[in-house]
């Protein structure tokens, strides 16, 4: 589990040594520079991965091409040969994105396609040690459930057409993988604690799209109706259920994130409540000047509420 310490402050107060403080901070800058290293080469990998997809001539080469990078990986990272490890890591996420490419590129993005993505990834994530792979095993699978984004014209999108099942089953995948990560060592719970956080991401997202058009079950609709001109866009759940859940949701988590110092957590409460409630302020006010005015001051007191909370939960 990772922390945030104010070092100088620690030190004026006596709680640590000057020495005490030099040692964590070396540690620390050790750390950070470990965490732009793996950033670069997060960003690498997937430049190399999605353009040598895009330059082999057809799906199945790529699905080729990428289990040999990923045996090859497999076999420097299992035989542990320390001066080639970095390498056979960044062959294993490689190897892994162009044999998902491959598969969804040859699937047409079916299910049966995403499902087979899900595994691999989530299967190569433990073999590599990458979190990079949990997270993308984690959105493949809200894949499987029609999530999709998209990109026109310095427009972004975001789809999930199924909000109440990726609120439901995320939120049992997130609470799995964060019980999981008490009880594994150092690398796979921090596999752990990434899927359980991409998780959260899908979560709040699940409950923004149904906060603004309710959720008609679409799936769960289809597969019970038996006329097949049953009208499955009729909203089943309303917009108001989600809007109030996910206001319930998001306190409750917030109240206990503070109380176990999670702050990654925090952080993620913060930025959703915020989202939440701009989304439906404007919403239901539009856009003026005295909206937008008194938006500003409720975010402000809430703001001020949070840390005056935070104050007492720390003075306790």
């Amino acid at each position: 589990m990772k922390i945030t310490l104010d070092i100088s402050k620690l030190v004026e107060e006596g709680k640590l040594t000057r020495e005490e403080a030099d040692k964590l901070t070396a540690l620390a800058a050790h750390d950070t520079g470990s965490l732009g290293i793996n950033i670069l080469i997060g960003f690498g990998v997937i430049a190399i991965a999605a353009g040598a997809v895009a330059l082999v001539p057809t799906p199945l080469t790529a699905v080729g091409l990428g289990l040999a990078l990923f045996a090859a990986g497999c076999a420097i990272v299992l035989n542990r040969v320390q001066q080639w490890i970095l390498l056979g890591q960044i062959c294993l996420v490689i190897g892994a994105l162009m044999f998902g490419g491959g598969v969804i590129a040859y699937g047409a993005g079916s299910l049966a396609s995403m499902l087979i993505v899900t595994g691999a990834f989530a299967l190569a994530a433990i073999a590599a040690r990458s979190s990079l792979l949990m997270a993308l095993a984690v959105l493949a699978a809200s894949a499987c459930l029609g999530a999709r984004t998209g990109y026109d014209n310095a427009v972004y999108s975001l789809a999930i057409f199924e909000p109440t099942l990726t609120v439901v089953l995320f939120s049992a995948l997130a609470l799995i993988a964060y019980q999981a990560s008490e009880r594994l060592p150092a690398d796979y719970e921090r596999l752990a604690i990434t899927a359980a956080r991409t998780s959260l991401l899908l979560i709040n997202f699940g409950f923004w799209i149904g906060s603004l058009w309710g959720d008609p079950l679409m799936l769960l609709r289809s597969m019970n109706a038996k006329d097949a001109s049953l009208d499955v866009t009729k909203t089943v759940i309303p917009a108001t259920v989600f809007s109030i859940l996910w206001a319930v949701v998001l306190l409750g988590a917030g109240i206990w994130a503070v109380q176990v110092n999670r702050r990654w957590l925090v952080n993620l409460v913060a930025l959703f409540a915020g989202i939440h409630f701009y989304t439906q302020w404007f919403e239901r006010l539009g856009a003026t000047p005295l909206s937008v005015l008194l938006g500003g001051v409720v975010m402000l007191a809430s703001a001020f509420a949070l840390w005056m909370f935070n104050r007492r939960v720390v003075d306790a």
